[in-house]
């Protein structure tokens, strides 16, 4: 399967302002890249690439004054099959864990695990622990909050979200995550590209948030927003919670004036035979 992303990202700002932006795929997925996601800026600006501690390629940039676009269009491959669904995988002692899962144990800017560990306890303690534990907590959360891009709040965080029981996929998933590490379970945030395939369209495409559990000695994917298993999932960052992948970050004042995210299946082409 063959599938089109890219964005189109658009700031009006009253001055010089520098940026880092997080939207090139992540390095896991870089080899099934068929046309790169190289990033065009309008107007054209110097920009240097590095990798950050959780191993996502960041841009860095200083953006002149008045309007500013950035956008990409790439195509990748995808093997179109569904995320991988593993009930036998069980949870690990936390003394047994890798080091480099136990930064996903604790709480962050957005997870306040000492605030929802009593309620994490009492709602998901009961349940075996591994795969179902984790299945239960997307159960939950996909009923509790009602989704909708009205409701879209870039400062809410896990407690609020449980509390006000509104939101939009990084709210499902601040949640989903907290939950988890509140269980000891090392949970960490992902975002990046997740398009209607397979599935009926569900709105204005946007990128996407979901996470991943360590269970069962590897990481495997959860969707507590649509809590199905889907087709075509592209990572573009992984971390703590929403602060450490944020598309942009922009240290001046600005307004986000443009937006747009492609994310579609390109259909195979129909072969006609050569006429005799």
């Amino acid at each position: 399967m063959h599938i089109r992303i890219g964005y189109e990202l658009t700031w009006d700002l009253p001055q010089p302002t520098p940026m880092i932006l997080t939207l090139h795929v992540h390095p896991s997925r870089r080899a099934d890249l068929i046309e790169p996601d190289r990033m065009q800026t309008q107007p054209a600006v110097l920009t240097e690439t590095y990798q950050d501690g959780f191993d996502n390629l960041c841009t860095r940039l200083v953006a002149p004054a008045g309007r500013f676009t950035v956008r990409s269009d790439a195509l990748i491959r995808d093997p179109g099959t569904f995320d991988r669904c593993v009930p036998e995988a069980q949870q690990h002692p936390v003394e047994t864990l890798p080091e480099e899962t136990l930064v996903f144990l604790l709480g962050s800017r957005y997870c306040e695990t000492e605030r929802l560990m009593p309620i994490a306890w009492q709602l998901f303690g009961h349940i075996q622990p591994g795969w179902a534990r984790v299945q239960a907590i997307c159960d939950y959360v996909h009923r509790h909050i009602s989704f909708g891009y009205h409701h879209a709040r870039a400062t809410r965080t896990a407690w609020e979200a449980h509390e006000e029981r509104i939101g939009v996929c990084r709210d499902f998933t601040h949640l989903a995550v907290a939950f988890c590490r509140c269980l000891n379970i090392p949970a960490r945030y992902c975002t990046g590209y997740l398009g209607d395939i397979g599935v009926p369209p569900g709105g204005p495409m946007d990128f996407s948030a979901w996470f991943e559990a360590y269970i069962g000695q590897h990481w495997h994917t959860f969707d507590p927003r649509n809590n199905q298993p889907r087709i075509g999932r592209v990572l573009i960052a992984r971390g703590r919670d929403a602060s450490d992948v944020a598309i942009s970050s922009t240290f001046g004042p600005n307004v986000l004036s443009g937006f747009r995210v492609v994310t579609e299946e390109l259909k195979p082409q129909p072969q006609y035979a050569a006429a005799s």
